[in-house]
């Protein structure tokens, strides 16, 4: 039996606003931006001192997928984002596939500014730890917690953009139902320098820009499974390697090894077997490659780069053979063209399909029922497992965190619930600002 002690305190409300935003990665910092240019007060909660989420507190190179089958599939606040970080000499769009490299730091800045441009009131270095529920189902409050101690933010609409569904979780949203596979491996990247990337070989591996194909480094992979045995290498991924635009460095993402990151003792456990792993890769790769013999580790990413954890039961699941054949739904609101891709967690293995044209994401996703005022974007929106392989990914999250944001402003506006609001009428307001929809 577990021992439990009560604690119990009061909240400063630190601000009251029309839509506040929890996480700011990738769907997060847009749909804060998104959210303020319709003209809403808001704010935005994220736990650490940067925005970026995976991309910058986990490294993970490139941004994937803003053009297929020659046409942009992501536009509007998340392109606008792209495009400044690339006069900043922060990108590089790989075309034709619309892969994106980038530099951590300049991401981390040019992200920042566009949310203090848009008048978002940051909250970083800040942690949700609850909310409060009206007996209407609604949400007027979040909880978090940093060095001012716990707080309140009060809110008429809410965005859960955390990548684990935990305010939707704490206000005690139905979630889906495990699967009978595990959940897809944790990865950590790792960034090493003093590499020799101007052989075939590495130009080929560090751009990410050819559609259809796998990146991964075919060559290391080959070399890696010979001596896997004889080296006791741990499973990995890849090798994928990737270019941050400055000589003689990649990020490297190989690492493996299974894990549920909602659950804190299970995630330390494996951020450990993760930092053992990468500092292993990186000697084998300075022993066994060629291009990596005068290489050293820079930096490990701040956290594990998580694949999957929950997702919501929304109004509505997108369902795996819906989003493989391009199904066109009413209230269509973002696309999404990365393959499904599943990273099998106890072997080398992954599994992947390419799509034939980008797929439909509908606005019944965000939102679940019962809950007037919360909508959610990125990898926790309500997709089954295979439509969720794909729809995890960066560039999407941003197209459905720019959706997520306009309807939360949209519904604060109109005085009506989320679930109220007219699809088409959100569509029209999606397309005014240059998303694809």
């Amino acid at each position: 039996m577990m021992n439990t002690r009560l604690f119990s305190t009061e909240a400063r409300v630190a601000g009251s606003y029309d839509v506040v935003v929890c996480g700011g990665g990738p769907a997060g910092f847009i749909a804060a931006i998104a959210a303020a240019r319709s003209g809403a007060r808001t704010a935005i909660v994220e736990q650490y001192g940067f925005l970026g989420g995976m991309a910058t507190a986990g490294m993970v190179t490139p941004i994937s997928v803003f053009i297929y089958n020659g046409e942009q599939v992501i536009g509007g606040i998340a392109w606008e984002f792209i495009t400044r970080l690339q006069e900043m000499g922060g990108a590089m769009v790989e075309k034709p596939l619309g892969n994106v490299a980038f530099d951590f730091e300049l991401y981390k800045l040019c992200s920042q500014r566009m949310v203090l441009e848009a008048g978002v009131d940051m909250y970083l270095h800040s942690y949700l730890s609850g909310c409060h529920r009206l007996p209407d189902g609604s949400i007027d409050a979040v909880f978090i917690e940093n060095k001012n101690g716990m707080e309140a933010l009060e809110g008429k609409c809410f965005v859960d953009c955390t990548g684990d569904a935990d305010l939707a979780r704490f206000a005690g949203v139905a979630m889906q139902e495990s699967e009978d596979k595990p959940m897809q491996p944790l990865s950590t990247y790792f960034a090493l320098g003093g590499v020799d990337t101007g052989t075939e070989m590495m130009q080929q591996a560090i751009h990410h820009n050819m559609q259809g194909v796998n990146c991964h480094c075919l060559p290391v992979r080959r070399k890696l499974l010979d001596l896997k045995d004889t080296l006791g290498i741990p499973q990995f991924g890849g090798p994928w390697f990737c270019t941050v635009l400055h000589p003689g460095i990649v990020t490297v993402n190989m690492t493996r090894t299974g894990g549920d990151a909602t659950d804190n003792r299970d995630f330390t456990t494996a951020e450990c077997r993760l930092r053992e792993q990468a500092f292993k890769m990186a000697a084998v790769l300075k022993e066994q490659v060629e291009e990596f013999k005068d290489s050293y580790v820079l930096t490990l990413s701040t956290q594990a780069g998580v694949r999957e954890t929950r997702r919501i039961k929304g109004v509505y699941t997108i369902k795996g053979e819906e989003y493989v054949r391009a199904y066109k739904y009413h209230d269509s609101i973002a696309r999404g063209a990365h393959p499904i891709d599943i990273h099998v967690g106890n072997n080398n293995g992954q599994n992947i399909t390419f799509l034939a044209e980008p797929a439909y994401i509908p606005y019944r996703s965000l939102i679940a029922p019962g809950y007037p005022n919360l909508l959610v974007a990125g990898r926790c929106l309500s997709a089954d497992k295979i439509a969720f392989a794909s729809l995890r990914v960066q560039a999407t999250c941003m197209g459905t965190g720019q959706a997520a944001g306009v309807a939360a402003a949209s519904s604060c506006q109109g005085g009506i619930s989320v679930h109220e609001l007219d699809s088409e009428e959100l569509r029209c307001k999606l397309q005014s600002i240059g998303a694809v929809v």
